[in-house]
């Protein structure tokens, strides 16, 4: 880990499972387009994150190295190379099966980092490892595992869906009811506040649901 990424930058991509918080600390804005080429194979997933200022103007002061208050050039070069490295443990907060197997991604060949209005913006592309048909049922969620940081999708537009292969496929944005979810798990979510809340995460978390023939 880059000894100048600041510590809520190092608890954001390095916090243990076990160790996760009941409640974010991060919070970002999120978009999501689901690329499929004319085969009928997903092939690229595009990601555009955008931080609250507060966690952004840690990294402003971590990284602003000529001290003039803002990110530029290499900078933000030097911010995109340490999330790319960091976030390959948790496959870039990206989940996806594929009829109940999980999919991995291969690691993106370079993570974009801009700053606007004061805000961190990070971008980047992500292709999974193997072919990844539009058959049967797949899921595609984006979220933090840990539950440290909160990926919002406000708008059930932040994630679409491109390609004509898309169009034998039923999709749909799902967000779950997280009072309908704890009355379900109730037992199971007191328990996982204290061991591991990854399974906990993926309850709560807004997916695209794809249904093909």
């Amino acid at each position: 880990m880059n000894a100048r990424w600041p510590a809520a930058l190092s608890c954001l991509f390095l916090l243990p499972a076990g160790q996760a918080l009941a409640h974010p600390h991060v919070f970002v804005d999120a978009r999501l387009e689901v690329v499929a080429d004319d085969k009928g194979n997903i092939t690229e997933l595009h990601n555009v994150w955008r931080f609250d200022e507060f966690f952004s103007s840690s990294v402003i002061m971590d990284y602003d190295t000529n001290m003039d208050n803002q990110l530029t050039g290499d900078e933000l070069t030097d911010i995109g190379k340490t999330v790319r490295d960091s976030l390959v443990e948790y496959d870039f907060y990206t989940q996806i099966t594929d009829n109940g197997e999980t999919v991995k991604l291969k690691k993106p060949d370079v993570i974009h980092a801009d700053m606007k209005d004061g805000q961190l913006l990070l971008f980047f592309s992500a292709e999974p490892e193997k072919p990844l048909k539009l058959k049967g049922h797949l899921t595609i969620g984006v979220y933090d595992p840990t539950l440290y940081t909160s990926i919002d999708f406000h708008h059930d537009s932040d994630i679409v869906t491109m390609g004509d292969a898309f169009k034998a496929c039923k999709t749909e944005v799902v967000r779950p009811d997280p009072d309908k979810v704890i009355s379900e798990n109730k037992n199971a979510l007191t328990a996982a506040f204290f061991s591991d809340p990854t399974d906990m995460s993926k309850l709560f978390a807004t997916q695209l649901d794809i249904q093909c023939d």
